[in-house]
Order: C-alpha cells, then structure tokens, then sequence
C-alpha cells in the first residue's frame, strides 16, 4: 500500500500491479484534497497512530481487508498501522527504517515533528518482531533507544539485471567531463550551490553539472543566477524533468561522477546513507560525496569507488573535480570499481538473502 506525496509523480500513470494498492487519491484529485482537509481538522482530535499523517487512518482501513502473516512497514505513518494489523490478525510485523525518524526533520527536541516522531517510535517500536535499518549508523542509533533488537542492514541496492557497464575510457584532458546529481525535487541547501561555485572556481568549461528532478521556476533561475555569478558558461548548468525511477540508472551511465552532497542538517542526515549512492554504483559511476557520519565511514570501507570532502568545503570539492579530469585513468579506475562493488556485493541478490532469512526466521516463530 502506497500513497502519493509530490505533484511531480502525479504526471506518471499509476501503478498498474495488483500488488500496489494506492490510498488516498491520486495526487490533484478531490479524494487527494479531501484527505489532506480532514488531517488538518482533526490531527489534533484523533489519536497520533491515525493521524501522523493524512493517510494513515486510510492505511489501517485499507489493510484490515488484507489478512497476512507479516506486516512489514517502510515509513513512520506505517509503524502503527502494521501494530495494529498483526495484533487484530494474530500476525507478525518488522520495521524497515529507512531513516532515523525522530532526527529527520529536525534536531530541536522541543520541535513537534521531533516530539511526535518519537512518541509513535516509543510506544510501537518495542511492540514489532524485528526491525532493519538502511544504514549501519541507523541501526546502531536504533539499538541504543530499544536495546532488545538487533537491527540488521537492509541497503536500498538494486538488482543486478539493472547494471550498466561503464562507458568507455576517456582519458583526453579536454573531453567533457560530467557530473551527474538527481532528487525527487532540485532545491536549495542540498549540496548543489558548493558544486556549483566549484566548477566556477576550476573554469574550465568543459566540466558539467546536470541536475535530474522536479524544479520551479523560481529555483531553477536562481541557480542559474548562481551559476552565471561564478562564471559558468550557460551550457555548464542543465536540468532535466523527473522521469521513471526505473530509467534513472540509464540515464546516469552518460555521466562520469555521481555527486552524494548530503548537507548533514540534522542527525539523520549524518546516519543516513544517500540512495545516490547506490544508483550511482549500478550506473558505473565515480562518486564524490560529503563527509556525513554515515559517508565517511562507508567510504573508508570501500576508499576505492570515489572521494569525499568536508561538508561545505569548496575548495577541497573543487580540488577532487580538478583531479578525476586531470587523471581520466584514476576516473576510469573508480568507475570500475563502483560498478563491480554493485555486481559482487551491494546489490538486491546479494540483500534479498539476509532479508528473507529475516523473513523465515520471523514466520517460523509464529
């Protein structure tokens, strides 16, 4: 069960398989608005486990007409709904944390998204049959607050069958040199301004920045602004509408270096794993990323696929850009790398088993 959240997925037909169930209106439609007028009444009114969010009365309703052995939440408004599945079911349920919720939006413990984030994890938490987390630091932040789970890491990997081979070897010092970076949504204090002002800083035109995902106008213009006042040539900036997740993958394979520009704003984003990563991987990309918790340290494990920098660290960035097109054969050599890790280790075959051992482990116990 699913729910739409951004205009920008609205403008791509619905899931058609049966095994997606979508609740609350596609985005636009009068079902859409209706929900979202009814959460804004009566948020406050209503118990936090049915209005977290304008779908989860819509999820739990929804899901009483589907009798399963397991549960499996993705996101916090889903947490309480699977509790309370299992147990009107005599089910079990796990929690997949793809981030850590109580810190995602902000670290402000006095901040109503940190106190109500963390009263639905303490109370439904403790009441599901195991819990995974899409980063080690996820997990082991998680562990801390309920020390009865053993979180185990689920990475958001693909499968092989996406895989594409690195282009070819480019080592001529002129040829363009592309740098790739994708969002559901371009926006600001996202990373993008420093690689903007660090391709201004080496000017050497034929370096490019390409940027995937939903923009207004008023922030495309302003980056463009930007790009102008650090002295980008017009072609050196370029944007792209959103387009299927899965043609992502094709589409980065044109570039050379995947961009991971997490700004570290909060704890999560210092826990969290950026899902660039792993796209960038599959697409045979050298990676630079920021030096978040979580970054740093998984660049430390595998120091081969790319380089990182200090978060707002222009010139350090600007110094990594400036040396993967001076050395196309270093570039070449981190291409490789990142697209073998995708095949001999961080892919959906390689996780589906450690996933479904979870899964077997917790069916049998029932």
């Amino acid at each position: 069960m699913y729910a739409e959240r951004d205009k920008w997925a609205s403008h791509f037909k619905p899931l058609k398989n049966k095994d997606f169930i979508l609740v609350g209106g596609i985005f636009g439609s009068p079902f859409y608005y209706l929900t979202r007028l009814l959460h804004k009444l009566l948020r406050n009114i209503i118990p936090l486990a049915y209005g977290y969010d304008k779908v989860s009365w819509l999820l739990y309703r929804k899901g009483l007409a589907i009798k399963a052995d397991l549960y499996i939440g993705h996101n916090l408004a889903a947490l309480p709904v699977i509790v309370k599945l299992a147990k009107k079911n005599n089910s079990k349920c796990g929690f997949d944390a793809e981030d850590f919720h109580r810190n995602e939006v902000t670290d402000d413990t006095f901040k109503t998204e940190f106190i109500k984030a963390k009263a639905l994890e303490d109370e439904f938490i403790e009441q599901i049959d195991y819990l995974t987390g899409a980063s080690p630091l996820i997990c082991e932040a998680y562990e801390l607050l309920y020390p009865k789970f053993k979180a185990i890491v689920i990475n958001n990997v693909f499968t092989n069958k996406q895989l594409i081979t690195p282009k070819e070897k480019n080592y001529n010092f002129d040829k363009e040199l592309k740098l790739f970076w994708f969002s559901q949504t371009i926006g600001k204090n996202r990373g993008l301004e420093n690689a903007i002002e660090a391709i201004g800083k080496l000017k050497k035109t034929h370096i490019t920045l390409t940027l995937l995902g939903s923009v207004n106008e008023a922030i495309r213009a302003d980056f463009l602004n930007l790009a102008n006042q650090f002295g980008l040539e017009q072609n050196q900036l370029n944007f792209i509408p959103p387009i299927v997740p899965d043609k992502i993958s094709e589409l980065a394979n044109k570039f050379d270096i995947g961009l991971a520009l997490e700004p570290g704003f909060c704890l999560n984003n210092h826990l969290a794993l950026s899902n660039k990563i792993f796209t960038y991987f599959t697409s045979g990309l050298a990676i630079i990323m920021t030096e978040t918790s979580a970054q740093k340290q998984f660049l430390l494990t595998y120091p081969n696929i790319g380089q990182s920098y200090p978060i707002g660290n222009v010139d350090k960035l600007a110094s990594i850009i400036d040396y993967y097109d001076k050395n196309r054969e270093s570039l070449w050599d981190a291409k490789i790398s990142a697209f073998s890790l995708a095949k001999n280790e961080m892919n959906w075959e390689t996780e589906s088993v450690k996933f479904l051992e979870i899964i077997n482990n917790v069916i049998k116990d029932a």
